[in-house]
């Protein structure tokens, strides 16, 4: 996710909590009768052939001097080709233009910028990639300012967009331009909806005006339009799509962009798992999209996709959580037609090392392009240090599929000794789990992996724990560590509450707080951090923390806060 991301979960918050408790309503797709022509069918077939598509994300599109000025490596030639080596079939380029941009009246884009613009998107269609261009964080950076500063904004924007088509109308079809990414006018003061919505439309129907005049390609190139802040509401689709409408031009594309069901997505509220409401989140926003957009004829691009946690780091969603949402969400946008661009910061395929961080990840994302893969209820098999050994058993997620061997290793389990297998219920016996942990060693002890008949292998990790001990400690409000020995098990989620009644510390409408952003284990250091974030909205007192564990485990604190000076206890 881009650094300008964390608005979502601002923005939506009251939107998604709603959602939780609130039925949703589809768009009517009666509204508007079908686009059947053959230039409608086209444009889908053309948007089909993208998937899956990835993002150069905090590269071009980074708000400094240059390309590297958010820490990643300036773009080679190599890196395109090795994105195009894993499969994907289109690149999405976000470009900033702001500080490359001269002053009024003619805003003159950088030459030496441009160009380098234009040699990235010739490297990418050299690799046979469909690629998007845009005008990227332009839109909080200063599009944004449009009501206050209405004509200035419209100038800058239109004279940006008449040097971009100029210099690419000759460019293969395969190229094709996004008016704004994530356009919002909240940060310019902006605080009627309708009036964003105005403006939005005014931005595209200049877009496509400018784009369309230009000459070459230009006359017909896929030309991609978001919705206000390219969110995924109703209100804000339908009023793109009354846009696209009046454009009355069958080569645009509708866009949104989706990083899950907001609790999950951050992990906050005790949403740890890939629960109903994650996956129901799924359904109807994206059967709205279908109805709204692509079951009128108006193919769909989710231009971003991911976790918002992913901002934090990879590890704020437990793994095999991860995992079924990644695999459910393709599943899902491939069913109804759409096609979603994995957002990549650099923390998921390495810019210089051409590896993926996640490996099994990205073998779930790479088999989900074809065809469904097998998941199960948990990939954590916990069994404590000392207890008598039990058989486990796990719900399959088969999608489908069977369930064809289990492996530790080269070793091929027995079916009938090892484990039993009844419909979905897979059951490990407990004497083959005991020998798996025959070492004594606390943490994970072996990984057991399930292959199917079809799609990606499924992993459980064979874990011997025992209950975490915290320790007493003194610290304040901008550094304070908790002693921990984690013994084996991993943590899952915070709550906070003082100990005189309430939830305590930020988005104190519930007791579970934001992992990463309220507190952050380590497991290298073996200590929990809770963050300044969450002493910024702590009041002095005492302050009853409950550390939930993976293993299934909860251990209580007591923490004393008088200033900036903090106190921690066991309980």
């Amino acid at each position: 996710m881009a650094k300008k991301k964390s608005f979502l979960s601002l923005a939506f918050i009251a939107v998604l909590l709603l959602a939780m408790v609130t039925p949703a309503v589809s768009a009517d797709s009666s509204e508007q009768a079908p686009h059947t022509n053959a230039a409608a069918a086209n444009l889908q077939s053309y948007v089909d052939a993208m998937q899956p598509g990835w993002n150069l994300g905090n590269t071009l599109d980074a708000t400094g001097a240059d390309e590297t000025s958010w820490g990643n490596p300036a773009v080679t030639q190599e890196l395109i080709k090795k994105i195009a080596a894993q499969g994907y079939k289109s690149i999405r380029i976000p470009v900033t233009w702001d500080v490359h941009v001269g002053a009024a009246p003619g805003y003159t884009i950088d030459p030496a910028y441009l160009t380098r613009v234009q040699q990235v998107v010739d490297w990418a269609i050299g690799e046979n990639l469909y690629v998007m261009i845009n005008l990227h964080h332009d839109s909080w950076l200063w599009i944004s300012k449009m009501e206050q500063q209405h004509d200035q904004v419209l100038a800058r924007y239109n004279a940006i967009w008449t040097q971009i088509a100029s210099k690419f109308k000759n460019h293969s079809s395969k190229l094709m331009f996004e008016s704004v990414n994530e356009p919002r006018f909240s940060d310019g003061g902006t605080t009627d909806e309708n009036k964003a919505l105005q403006m939005l439309d005014e931005l595209n129907v200049s877009f496509h005006s400018i784009v369309r005049n230009s000459g070459g390609m230009n006359a017909t190139r896929p030309l991609v339009l978001p919705t206000l802040e390219t969110s995924p509401t109703q209100t804000r689709m339908d009023s793109l799509n009354n846009t696209i409408t009046k454009l009355n031009d069958s080569n645009l594309i509708a866009t949104v962009h989706y990083y899950g069901f907001w609790p999950f997505s951050v992990n906050i509220a005790g949403y740890t798992k890939f629960d109903t409401d994650t996956q129901n989140d799924i359904n109807t926003t994206f059967t709205n999209v279908y109805n709204t957009f692509t079951a009128k004829g108006i193919p769909v691009i989710v231009g971003e996709y991911g976790l918002l946690g992913f901002d934090k780091n990879t590890g704020v969603i437990e793994q095999g959580e991860k995992l079924k949402f990644f695999e459910y969400l393709a599943y899902y946008l491939k069913s109804k037609q759409i096609t979603p661009m994995l957002w990549d910061n650099g923390q998921h395929f390495g810019r210089t090392t051409y590896q993926w961080s996640d490996p099994q990840l990205y073998n779930m994302m790479k088999t989900s392009w074809s065809k469904r893969s097998s998941t199960a209820e948990s990939d954590l098999i916990n069994l404590k240090k000392g207890a008598s050994a039990k058989d486990v058993t796990v719900k399959l997620n088969l999608n489908g599929n069977t369930l064809s061997s289990i492996f530790f290793g080269s070793q091929q389990l027995v079916q009938g000794t090892d484990y039993t297998l009844s419909g979905d219920q897979l059951t490990f016996k407990a004497a083959r789990l005991t020998s798996l942990i025959s070492s004594g060693m606390l943490g994970v002890n072996a990984v057991l992996t399930a292959h199917f008949n079809k799609g990606a292998d499924w992993n459980f990790n064979v874990i011997l724990y025992d209950t975490p001990v915290l320790s007493n400690v003194q610290g304040t409000t901008s550094s304070f560590k908790i002693p921990a020995v984690f013994n084996g098990t991993t943590l899952a989620t915070m709550e906070a509450v003082y100990s005189t009644g309430g939830n305590a510390g930020p988005q104190n409408w519930t007791p579970y707080k934001e992992f990463a952003y309220a507190f952050t284990p380590s497991y290298s250091t073996n200590e929990i951090s809770l963050l300044p974030a969450f002493f910024n909205e702590v009041n002095n007192g005492d302050v009853i923390l409950k550390f939930h564990f993976w293993n299934g485990e909860m251990v209580s604190y007591k923490i004393t806060k008088n200033g900036t000076s903090v106190t921690g206890v066991t309980m």
